[in-house]
């Protein structure tokens, strides 16, 4: 394969979304010597100043999209939060004007080997463990994307021996060029129903990950993900059940349960830092697209037992009077709070924190979840009342004005042996900066009662 042969013979690139993404793809552009000009909807962007700063000659137009502007430029580079079907934007394509991404832009340039990762849920702790698991296996590698450093950032260092992106659905729909290394799809369910006519429409901005020949890295436990396989590909697959036939699963030994490859223990899962058994599959993802980098399986074990897992999701905070309190405040979606309450299940009843911006999402998910595991939901936010309907009889809800009384709220009725688990199911916009500010505020709070 060979790597950052597709370079932009374009002029005049306008750039729309002026974020860290924006910002990334300013300096992109201008260090290359393209002429670049700059649009956002909002009056003011998060990053103008460092433009302004950085790029004085950059024409900047805030407070709304002009058409003229548009159809002027040679490319147009859309930011993952503009949605491409706004009508300024259908126009330009409709009058033959490339439009791309950062990953497009990335992927144009990049001269090393890339690994890509999305998924509804698990992308961000998939993407730092495989890094960690290529730092221990002594290999250079940069990992960012839609996690830490914009994709772009990481080409103005030296080559690595890999690239390893977490990529979102928002990224993935203008990506035509990337042809990745080793890529997975981790799982699939609703999530920015707000963004997608349909949940195939989201589903096929997922798959856009596998477009090229390398490793396709499958979830055998997930039938949207199954049905991308395309045949004649070399496919790795993972799976939580233990059957035969698996790459990567499960067995019993010695009484206890282990991560495997094939019909080969590797770890013991009551080794690893990282609970549930959601990370259990992120586990098994990450040594699937470790086997395809040929990373060496000791160093990739060795990197599980060190891992401990991302902030605000679903990490233990503290253990009080018997009662764990986790804070999985990365859960924005449906999909992500139920993966945390089945992980788990079965280590004592859970007090559910729940409740925000509810991106036209389905709840109904939630019901069966709530009647096997948790006894009571405790609910906050814009859209609490929408999660309340699909609570099932038997659990007990409760509202709460904020993060504070809701955490008072589940001390009082918790009992030894209780888990407590801010698992929102919703975006944090209504009352959070975002959603490290809402587990932040809910880690002060169980700070507070411990106190």
């Amino acid at each position: 394969m060979t790597y950052g042969m597709n370079s932009l013979s374009h002029k005049n690139c306008l750039i729309i979304g002026l974020g860290q993404t924006g910002l990334s793809c300013a300096r992109f552009l201008a260090n290359r010597a393209l002429g670049i000009a700059i649009m956002d909807t909002r009056e003011n962007p998060p990053s103008v100043q460092e433009v302004k700063n950085e790029y004085p000659q950059v024409l900047i137009k805030t407070g709304g999209l002009d058409q003229d502007w548009l159809l002027k430029a040679d490319l147009i580079v859309l930011s993952p939060g503009i949605d491409p079907r706004l009508p300024e934007i259908e126009i330009a394509r409709q009058a033959g004007i490339e439009i791309v991404g950062d990953i497009e832009l990335f992927a144009r340039y990049a001269d090393a080997p890339v690994v890509a990762i999305t998924g509804s849920n698990g992308k961000s702790t998939v993407t730092t463990l495989l890094a960690l698991m290529a730092q221990v296996s002594g290999k250079i590698v940069r990992a960012g994307g839609n996690l830490g450093t914009p994709a772009l950032d990481l080409l103005e260092e030296s080559a690595p021996d890999f690239y390893i992106l977490e990529l979102s659905s928002f990224q993935l729909e203008t990506v035509r060029s990337l042809n990745a290394f080793a890529a997975v799809v981790l799982n699939v369910s609703p999530d920015h129903m707000d963004r997608y006519d349909s949940l195939e429409a989201y589903q096929r901005a997922k798959q856009t990950i596998f477009n090229g020949d390398g490793v396709m890295v499958i979830n055998q436990d997930d039938p949207i993900v199954n049905d991308m396989r395309q045949s004649g590909r070399n496919t790795i697959g993972f799976s939580l059940k233990q059957s035969h036939g698996v790459d990567f699963g499960l067995m019993e030994a010695d009484g206890q349960t282990w991560l495997a490859e094939g019909e080969y223990p590797l770890l013991p899962v009551e080794q690893m830092k990282i609970v549930g058994s959601h990370n259990i599959a992120n586990a098994l993802a990450a040594l699937a697209l470790g086997s395809a980098m040929a990373l060496p399986m000791s160093s990739m074990l060795s990197a599980l037992r060190e891992y401990k897992g991302l902030p605000h999701r679903c990490r233990l905070v503290r253990q009080l009077n018997g009662i764990r309190w986790f804070n999985d405040s990365k859960a924005t979606n449906v999909g992500a709070c139920v993966a945390a309450i089945n992980g788990l299940a079965g280590s004592g009843n859970i007090i559910l924190i729940a409740g925000g911006v509810g991106k036209d999402q389905d709840f109904s998910e939630l019901t069966s979840a709530l009647k096997q595991s948790v006894k009571a939901v405790v609910l906050m936010g814009v859209d609490a009342d929408k999660i309340a309907k699909v609570i099932p009889p038997g659990v007990e809800q409760i509202q709460a004005s904020d993060m504070a009384d809701a955490v008072k709220i589940a001390q009082s009725i918790a009992s030894e042996g209780d888990n407590v688990l801010l698992s929102p199911a919703c975006a944090s916009f209504d009352m959070f900066s975002s959603y490290a500010d809402r587990g932040n505020s809910f880690e002060q709070a169980v700070r507070e009662i411990a106190a």
